[in-house]
């Protein structure tokens, strides 16, 4: 790029003379490239990318050169922990919305049981009967009231941590979406009343 116009990005930030292969021509324009460049020469050194892009197969160049640029930027707004910052930020995120993810099936399948209490006049009787015993047992329950549904869990909901978002999605304690559309289609039959 060098020979026949203006130096690349990193040349011209270097105040050097850009050769015809440079390794940073491709990735570094002479217009928006040295103020690119200079946040990698700051955080990593020039000498040390190239040698590192000489390691990387042609193909992997441009994405190194992308993660390259992001990790410099990230080490410059934040000295300490650069990049870790951003991916421990949007790991709580992805934690926070998984937890409000299990509450919303938690209320939708309770809406769902609730609906089918105004279905099924067996269920009410049952649960009145055993609600005036002070306790509710499994054979309140109807014979067709699915069986998979299981409110109950080992952990609290409060926690946050990625195993007690793993261990409510993966079936106990709240049902999946899979399960709550089978439920679906299972509560919404037309009622029977000729039996």
């Amino acid at each position: 790029m060098a020979s026949t116009g203006s130096p690349c990005g990193a040349c011209k930030f270097l105040r050097r003379k850009c050769a015809v292969d440079c390794i940073f021509a491709p990735y570094f324009n002479s217009e928006e490239g040295p103020s690119k460049f200079a946040a990698i020469h700051k955080v990593f050194g020039a000498s040390n990318v190239s040698k590192l892009l000489h390691n990387v197969p042609i193909d992997d160049h441009c994405d190194a050169v992308v993660t390259i640029s992001y990790e410099a930027q990230a080490r410059i707004k934040d000295p300490v922990f650069g990049c870790v910052a951003n991916i421990f930020a949007l790991q709580q995120q992805v934690a926070y919305l998984q937890s409000q993810l299990m509450q919303v099936k938690g209320q939708l399948a309770q809406s769902l049981m609730n609906s089918n209490n105004c279905y099924n006049p067996q269920w009410i009787n049952n649960n009145n009967m055993a609600s005036s015993s002070g306790q509710m047992t499994s054979s309140s329950f109807p014979a067709n009231y699915p069986n998979y549904i299981n409110l109950k869990s080992n952990s609290s909901p409060q926690s946050s941590s990625m195993e007690s978002v793993d261990h409510y999605s993966d079936g106990h304690g709240i049902m999946n979406m899979q399960d709550i559309q089978s439920l679906d289609q299972f509560l919404y039959q037309p009622y029977n009343t000729s039996s």
